[in-house]
């Protein structure tokens, strides 16, 4: 028995650090459609494209389950994603990015991200840095403008 709680502790917490290392989480003033709406936005007024939004709420309910808000966007620039995948095309299973907008159980609201360090260590790109710290800055002032009113 002890045992079995000791995995179970050493697996939670390693998935909570595991997590905690490559996402990028920001509190947000706004709930999970004005979060994205914002977010949106500001992609678009930065030349970059929205390909997709998914609503997992709403796919749930469509099988008569339940889930707090919960939505995906996905979006990117083919400049920057074609530079990251032309060193390790396997980047490609994470771009284009995502950014997720949850609302938690106490109802605070939520935008996720993975990291640049994040894509960068798991698809092994060592000779894009520059691209990744403006990659890293872009996604910091992005959600900043998404979740933070006044912005």
């Amino acid at each position: 028995m002890l045992r079995g709680l000791l995995t179970g502790f050493f697996l939670f917490f390693t998935l909570h650090i595991y997590a905690a290392e490559n996402t990028d989480s920001h509190k947000s003033s706004f709930s999970v459609p004005v979060t994205l709406d914002r977010l949106e936005a500001e992609i678009e007024a930065k030349g970059m494209h929205v390909f997709a939004r998914i609503d997992h709420a709403a796919g749930a309910s469509k099988v008569d389950m339940a889930l707090r808000p919960t939505t995906l966007l996905i979006f990117g620039n083919p400049k920057v994603g074609t530079l990251l995948m032309q060193e390790s095309q396997t980047a490609g299973l994470d771009l284009p990015l995502k950014a997720l907008a949850w609302e938690d159980a106490e109802g605070q609201v939520w935008l996720t991200l993975n990291t640049a360090e994040y894509l960068a260590t798991r698809h092994g790109i060592t000779g894009q840095q520059e691209t990744l710290r403006k990659m890293t800055a872009a996604l910091a002032t992005l959600a900043r403008t998404a979740t933070t009113a006044g912005q």
